[in-house]
């Protein structure tokens, strides 16, 4: 399988700082040297390739964007251009840093107690501990405020009953960031807000999810609490304020995705460009020569080009502190969805050879099928965006 490469036709780069430079090469590298050789194996078997979570660890992708506690403390477009050369090797390990560092290791470090912070995080950066994070239901993924998972207070502590579904890394996960229904913890009876559950917590069981034909290289599972006893301890002190912590988990994780979804566009168009001039058809000629081909390469490279200069400066925003969720509403949205047009498109190219595990197109087309729906569906992005342009409501 060929190596990844970076796709810069408008001098992107030349707007990355020395160290992000320096970053995005040494991912582009890790990548082409510890994954590309192994992950085709691992997503036909649908394994996940558990023997790069310490090499990751240990490149400081883990948490990336976060200080202290063992945190690498690197900017937000640093963590951005790590996701898509992750991604550009396969979804699955983007997904992977994405949930270990903004869904695990931000809610830590953004609502957790020093006590947490300093129990958990460093081991979480270096891979030496595997995160998850609960707060999709069976039947409530898209309205998360309508969960029925429950947590009461008692004097033991808190007693969480319910359960998660579609939890990245959650059979493997050492500590779960599980969300729920909370009774005596602020005014109301139905506040949520969220608990670091352990592994072998009594009462807290996992089942793993099979049968995928979509981000078979990663770890889907469901959450089962039954009387599941949580310390007091463990609830996250700052996550009382209610579902906007859980969104702000979401809208980090959001910006990662945004990025990785570029990487795993530049993937399937270097391949299609790449077999286009080699592939002989018609008259002796590589089908690079043909219109409809060049067209299709143009469009490619042109989606490509535009999201990455969105994706920069809606990143510098955040780095600003002048991000709107609905700014990440429209990068994740724009650019899965343009990812997965030239996945298909590139496979469209390929003709038959495009399903082969030869290339990794088809693999990078079923993985998009997913993250297309993923932590919010193209449809609710759209209605997000849709409110902030007219004030109304659509949901």
């Amino acid at each position: 399988m060929a190596d990844i490469r970076m796709t810069d036709f408008a001098e992107f780069t030349s707007l990355l700082s020395s160290e992000e430079n320096l970053i995005l090469n040494s991912t582009k590298d890790f990548v082409n040297k510890e994954v590309m050789p192994i992950i085709d194996d691992a997503f036909m078997d649908a394994r996940f390739p558990d023997e790069l979570v310490p090499k990751v660890g240990a490149m400081g992708f883990l948490g990336a964007p976060l200080d202290g506690y063992g945190c690498p403390g690197l900017n937000y477009v640093s963590y951005g251009l790590i996701n898509m050369m992750l991604e550009a090797g396969d979804s699955a390990l983007r997904s992977f840093n994405s949930v270990q560092s903004s869904l695990v290791m931000f809610p830590l470090h953004s609502f957790g107690s020093d006590a947490q912070k300093t129990k958990f995080l460093p081991k979480l950066a270096t891979g030496e501990m595997i995160g998850c994070f609960g707060l999709t239901e069976p039947d409530h993924g898209s309205n998360p405020a309508g969960m029925v998972t429950y947590a009461k207070k008692t004097d033991k502590g808190f007693v969480l009953n319910g359960a998660k579904m579609w939890i990245t890394n959650g059979s493997v996960a050492d500590l779960a960031i599980v969300w729920a229904k909370c009774e005596g913890v602020s005014e109301g009876k139905n506040n949520i807000c969220a608990f670091v559950v352990e592994k072998n917590t009594p009462g807290f069981s996992t089942r793993l999810m099979t049968q995928k034909h979509s981000l078979r290289a990663s770890i889907t599972s469901e959450l089962i609490f039954e009387d599941c006893l949580i310390p007091h301890e463990n609830l996250l002190p700052g996550s009382t304020v209610g579902l906007k912590a859980a969104l702000m988990c979401l809208n980090s994780a959001r910006l990662g995705i945004a990025w990785g979804a570029i990487g795993a566009a530049m993937a399937c168009y270097q391949t299609a460009l790449d077999y286009s001039l080699t592939r002989v058809q018609f008259h002796d000629k590589p089908i690079a020569s043909h219109q409809l081909i060049q067209k299709d390469l143009v469009d490619m490279l042109t989606e490509i080009t535009k999201a990455q200069f969105l994706t920069l400066q809606i990143t510098r925003l955040k780095e600003q502190g002048k991000v709107k969720p609905e700014h990440i509403s429209m990068v994740k949205r724009n650019n899965v969805a343009m990812a997965l047009g030239i996945s298909r498109t590139a496979r469209a190219i390929l003709g038959a050879n495009g399903i082969s595990s030869e290339y990794p197109v088809m693999r990078h087309m079923c993985n998009l099928e997913s993250v297309i729906t993923y932590e919010g569906t193209d449809n609710v992005h759209i209605l997000t965006l849709g409110k902030y342009i007219t004030g109304i409501s659509a949901f």
